[in-house]
């Protein structure tokens, strides 16, 4: 069990850490994105596997890249609020940090009306504060409770799909990235992982 499983869903209860823990569901989500040189592979692999994902999308990428954003909505997948600008909320003051995550929202909004607001601090970093104003503004904070590290450069692609599915329980929320960083051991793990859970009857929700 990883810190993000035990201690840290203690700590902050008020955030998502997990899906269903009562059937052998996972929930598959994608941070950093949309991109030209990894968002299309990953539809491309989620729409051959027939799974829906949640896609944490940077608001700056979405006025760069809109026709990947809008092909992530047509094949039915659910997009969600990573900041306008990948902010750390750490490093950020509480108005500054706000104010991004609403410009990255009004950027969504622009395209599809979410089912309901979901956001994910970029590097898992959010101050008390910025977390209850959040909350007191109708969001839903996602954090996870699998974290691929793919994005991690002194990982192998073997270790990175070994640690994934060691972490595996059932209500994952399991994080990957569809960023540059991340596309070597994506591309390795992805494919791997989804044949695994497919093979061990996994169901893939939608947050």
């Amino acid at each position: 069990m990883n810190l993000s499983q035990t201690i840290l869903p203690l700590i902050y209860p008020k955030l998502q850490w997990s899906g269903d823990k009562n059937i052998r569901k996972v929930y598959l989500t994608f941070d950093d994105g949309p991109i030209p040189e990894i968002t299309p592979w990953v539809l491309q692999v989620l729409n051959k596997y027939q799974v829906k994902a949640t896609f944490f999308c940077i608001g700056d990428n979405i006025v760069k890249h809109p026709d990947i954003f809008q092909h992530i909505i047509a094949q039915g997948h659910h997009v969600a609020n990573h900041t306008h600008n990948h902010l750390n909320g750490w490093n950020n003051p509480c108005s500054n940090y706000l104010e991004n995550i609403l410009r990255c929202q009004h950027t969504i909004e622009k395209y599809t009306i979410p089912h309901k607001k979901l956001f994910r601090p970029p590097y898992g970093k959010i101050t008390r504060k910025q977390i209850n104003s959040l909350l007191q503004s109708q969001y839903t904070i996602v954090m996870w409770s699998n974290l691929t590290k793919d994005y991690d450069k002194n990982i192998s692609s073997q270790n990175c799909l070994k640690n994934t599915i060691n972490q595996l329980s059932d209500g994952n929320i399991i994080v990957f990235h569809d960023s540059i960083k991340a596309q070597k051991n994506l591309y390795y793990t992805l494919p791997r992982l989804l044949d695994y859970l497919t093979e061990n009857k996994y169901c893939f929700g939608l947050l």
